[in-house]
């Protein structure tokens, strides 16, 4: 059974994702790394502390010490890797999943994820269970620590808020509930929050931020007259906004606006974002000089691609944003202080910020195909639907079929968590789009009919 996904070790707790998992993973990352030093947070969830102790077990039987941060959003966690000169960082968490769900991340000294390489290689360990285990007077310490001050510093150094932003908050119980009121404060915003109280039960609303989980903090931005609504995920590694009018700003568009005001501001003008990305990103990217190189779905595949690339700025729409010239690490918190920042150098409310991006139709649609089919299926897809179809510009097969048209797109790809294929389309026109989505589902769904009898 393959342990890793796109983004670490994800599961519901307790039936895949167990101390005994936790503390041979721990053992697995001191005998691949050789660390000396281990840094460990986690997010809110209640079963995170048992996996920290696990984990905490087997990183000490094999004689390395361990930094024990507590809850801490996910970037910081990877910032903080860095800044605290440790071998490896630990993040415990299953970010914007259900809260019976908990995971596990790896993070390398550079402040990135571990690579697909990095996971076989840890995943072997595990599977043969070959550890090196210490002698009983070498085994590691803990120690308790908090180190965030480095992360603040770095956003007061780094960044110019000059207007006091009146702002709503909305953690949702999760990892960021402590540190993004502290840290817009510190910016002299003028802060409200709700869910700002750490519950791994996430009672305020879901752990995913968004459209239909964020009507209170639409409601409360307007209310109060804010400038702006932020929410964070679970982890923190993302970040949804509502604008002035207490409307939910498109995730796309707002990663297309941002992106071309970044680009504006550089030389290097490229920005990396995966397949399934709106095409208003390379419509607004292009238009202003820039090129959009694009990836496979999973922030590891856009930060690899970020630093083969030395790209400006990457991430995926859904709000999880990086920034190679801090880290490289999808942030929550420090996206939306740079998202303020942008606001006030081209001194445009949110609204406006982001309605420069195009917005077209775009519609999906998830069909059944169990996980023992995918590959065949994928396969017949790559084989027969660009021949059914006319006016392709562009075929990728990267990350499923991605098929590229003057006035859309559409991509299908195997489900990385379920057992599904997906089918996404974007057009210019909500008839266009609605058409070809009908086109290729029907298409897809007698591929699978096929496979299976």
């Amino acid at each position: 059974m393959k342990l890793f996904g796109t983004s670490g070790i994800r599961d519901v707790a307790n039936r895949i994702i167990t101390p005994q998992l936790a503390l041979q993973l721990g053992q697995a990352l001191v005998t691949y790394t050789k660390a000396a030093k281990i840094l460990i947070a986690h997010d809110t969830r209640t079963t995170s502390p048992m996996l920290k102790h696990a984990l905490t077990a087997g990183i000490t039987a094999c004689g390395a010490n361990v930094l024990q941060q507590g809850i801490l959003p996910t970037p910081i966690l990877a910032y903080l890797t860095r800044m605290t000169k440790s071998n490896a960082g630990v993040m415990i968490t299953a970010s914007h999943n259900p809260p019976e769900y908990n995971g596990i991340k790896l993070y390398n000294p550079d402040t990135s994820a571990y690579t697909l390489t990095q996971q076989n290689q840890m995943e072997n360990l595990v599977t043969q269970k070959n550890f090196n285990l210490a002698r009983w007077q070498d085994v590691g310490k803990t120690q308790e620590v908090d180190e965030t001050h480095h992360y603040i510093e770095m956003i007061e150094n780094k960044v110019r808020i000059r207007k006091p932003w009146k702002l709503i908050l909305d953690p949702g119980n999760g990892a960021s509930s402590f540190l993004s009121p502290r840290i817009f404060r510190k910016l002299e915003c003028e802060v409200t929050t709700i869910n700002s109280q750490p519950d791994g039960y996430f009672p305020g609303r879901s752990a995913e931020p968004s459209k239909e989980s964020l009507g209170s903090l639409c409601n409360l931005v307007k209310d109060l007259k804010a400038d702006v609504g932020i929410a964070y995920d679970g982890d923190g590694d993302r970040m949804i906004v509502v604008d002035e009018r207490g409307h939910v700003t498109p995730p796309d568009q707002t990663f297309a606006a941002y992106g071309t005001h970044v680009i504006s501001n550089q030389k290097n003008k490229k920005v990396v974002t995966h397949v399934e990305a709106s095409m208003c990103v390379e419509r607004m990217v292009e238009a202003n000089g820039g090129k959009v190189i694009r990836t496979k779905v999973g922030d590891v595949n856009i930060t690899e691609s970020l630093v083969r690339n030395s790209a400006a700025f990457g991430g995926e729409p859904c709000g999880a944003w990086i920034h190679p010239s801090f880290h490289y690490c999808p942030d929550g918190i420090l996206s939306s202080v740079l998202l303020l920042q942008a606001l006030e150098e081209t001194g445009l409310n949110m609204s406006k910020f982001v309605s420069k991006a195009p917005q077209y139709p775009i519609l999906r649609e998830n069909i059944s195909c169990s996980d023992d089919s995918k590959i065949l299926v994928l396969e017949r897809i790559n084989n027969t639907l660009p021949a059914i179809l006319t006016g392709i510009k562009e075929q990728s097969n990267q990350d499923g079929l991605r098929l590229t048209f003057e006035q859309a797109w559409l991509l299908v790809r195997p489900s990385g968590t379920e057992s599904l294929m997906r089918v996404t389309v974007e057009a210019e026109t909500a008839k266009m789009a609605e058409s070809l989505l009908r086109k290729v589902e029907k298409h897809v769904r007698t591929l699978i009919k096929e496979v299976n009898h």
